[in-house]
């Protein structure tokens, strides 16, 4: 494990959520929206994420508690200058799945596309 994603792991999801309803909001999206496209990745209901949020949970731990979409490795394509479905560490893959589903809501992509229904 690099010590880049060390730093990320340990970053606590709280400090990082505000931006991506930032990101959605900025292009006509909803807070509903980003929470729901959570949930689907991780299984969270809206108490559940409230509760990673107000803890301030680090992301090793918000996904090591999630229960992730088993469609989730449909979540392909390059984010940050990673292609996705390359990336080896479990964890640093499913933060980029995660950055993944709020650029496609911020780009306007329809949310049954987005949740890979």
């Amino acid at each position: 494990m690099n010590t880049n994603n060390t730093r990320v792991y340990r970053m606590s999801f709280a400090s990082v959520y505000p931006h991506y309803l930032t990101k959605a909001e900025k292009k006509g999206r909803t807070k509903a929206e980003v929470d729901e496209v959570i949930s689907w990745l991780t299984g969270y209901d809206a108490k559940t994420l409230q509760q990673h949020i107000d803890h301030k949970t680090d992301f090793e731990t918000f996904f090591a508690q999630a229960q992730l979409n088993p469609n989730a490795s449909k979540i392909t394509g390059v984010i940050c200058g990673y292609r996705i479905e390359d990336i080896e560490e479990k964890l640093m893959r499913e933060i980029r799945y995660l950055d993944k589903l709020i650029d496609e809501l911020a780009k306007g992509k329809a949310m049954e596309k987005i949740l890979r229904k």
